[in-house]
């Protein structure tokens, strides 16, 4: 079994799997230190503009003006636009609506699984493997239509009441915590805040002063967004928290 798996016709169903494994063990252990990559992975992709058309099944009501995260879920809404082909591709797929790391590990179980079973078969039938520069393509066929599939079910059972859309233009006047890294100026570290709702986002944050540095554990005033990421200043009154 083992031998079969790590054929070389076979290579990227295991690193698919493999990929996926690593993707748990990391969350794991970031979930253990206080840290995430779900909110994480989501602010990395950009906002962008979704189709209203019913093509991709984005319901009128669902489409706000902007991309404003949902919690820790890392749920960012986004917005119609028909000319936008890599938008109506994502919003397709409801990146965007479902947090991207569930749709990343859903996407490389099915394909690894998937890949293995075909192979199988055709091992079975005529006593050999496809090759590997042709193997992958059935799978991955098989595979996108599957993600879309599973996004539109994950998004419709997703918690409303932890769907509270919030603008992440309102997190500058806030506190956050320095969760993973540390923040030098051109060098953004991940923070962890509270919103409104008290509900926790995770975002990226660097310094204003090109000299101070944000260790894991500081406490920072975000005083200014730029793009996707923060600029902020150490906090030093014990009276401003997170709460």
């Amino acid at each position: 079994m083992l031998e079969f798996a790590l054929e070389a016709a076979n290579r990227p169903f295991a690193a698919a799997i493999g990929l996926m494994l690593a993707i748990a063990v990391l969350e794991g252990v970031l979930a253990l230190i206080g840290a995430g990559i779900f909110s994480f992975l989501d602010s990395l992709v950009p906002d962008v503009d979704a189709d209203a058309d019913v093509d991709l099944d984005v319901p009128q009501s669902d489409i706000s003006g902007s991309g404003p995260d949902y919690g820790d879920t890392g749920i960012r809404q986004i917005t119609a636009n028909p000319t936008n082909l890599p938008a109506r591709i994502l919003g397709w797929l409801y990146i965007g609506k479902v947090p991207l790391l569930i749709l990343l590990v859903m996407f490389l179980l099915v394909f690894g699984l998937s890949g293995y079973i075909m192979q199988a078969i055709v091992n079975g039938m005529f006593g050999v493997l496809l090759h590997g520069s042709i193997a992958w393509i059935p799978p991955l066929v098989l595979t996108i239509p599957v993600v879309r599939v599973f996004g539109k079910g994950f998004a419709k059972i997703i918690p409303k009441d932890q769907s509270s859309a919030v603008d992440s233009s309102t997190f500058v006047g806030r506190i956050a915590t320095i969760t993973l890294g540390t923040a030098r100026k051109g060098m953004p570290a991940q923070a962890k805040l509270t919103d409104q709702h008290g509900l926790s986002h995770y975002v990226m944050v660097e310094p204003d002063n090109k000299d101070e540095e944000f260790e894991r554990g500081s406490s920072v005033l975000l005083i200014q967004k730029t793009g996707s990421q923060f600029v902020g200043v150490r906090n030093t009154s014990e009276a401003l928290t997170d709460d």
